[in-house]
């Protein structure tokens, strides 16, 4: 069964600097969960299509992964498909408004394995989609300071 979770944020900044901060790792790590790292699978870290990465959750004594690969990229738009444990996209589009960016984060998944989607729907969901949320806000904080500051 596939699951959907959606959300945007209207930013106080151009979607120029918005998606940069979804496409610089180091401005990424600013505002992912402390407990995600991003890291690219080679030498250099890219978004361009057929770019590969993991996302690896930091928990003592396993820490999950998720082998991802830009399957869309457009100037504003990011869209990583996954396999691991979850396997779906990730696609996140900024949309220029009168006042800055309107960012859409569209995250769809299936979870193969019945005992993790078991897990994940009674004890994980919830809290994924909070912290999508909280994501969110961290993102429009960065990118408002790149703006002011760049």
């Amino acid at each position: 069964m596939t699951q959907v979770f959606e959300q945007s944020i209207q930013i106080n900044a151009t979607a120029a600097v918005v998606e940069r901060c979804i496409t610089d790792l180091g401005l990424m790590h600013r505002w992912l969960n402390p407990a995600l790292r991003c890291e690219p699978v080679g030498e250099v870290w890219s978004t361009d299509i057929s770019s590969q990465s993991r996302f690896i959750i930091q928990i003592p004594l396993f820490q999950p992964t998720l082998k991802s690969v830009v399957v869309e990229r457009q100037p504003g738009l990011v869209v990583w498909e996954f396999q691991g444990f979850f396997q779906g996209r990730d696609r996140w589009e900024c949309q220029p408004v009168a006042k800055g960016t309107c960012l859409l984060n569209r995250f769809e998944f299936t979870i193969p394995n019945p005992i993790v989607s078991w897990g994940f729907n009674n004890f994980a969901a919830a809290w994924t989609k909070e912290d999508m949320q909280a994501q969110l806000r961290r993102l429009k904080r960065v990118a408002e300071e790149v703006q002011i500051s760049p």
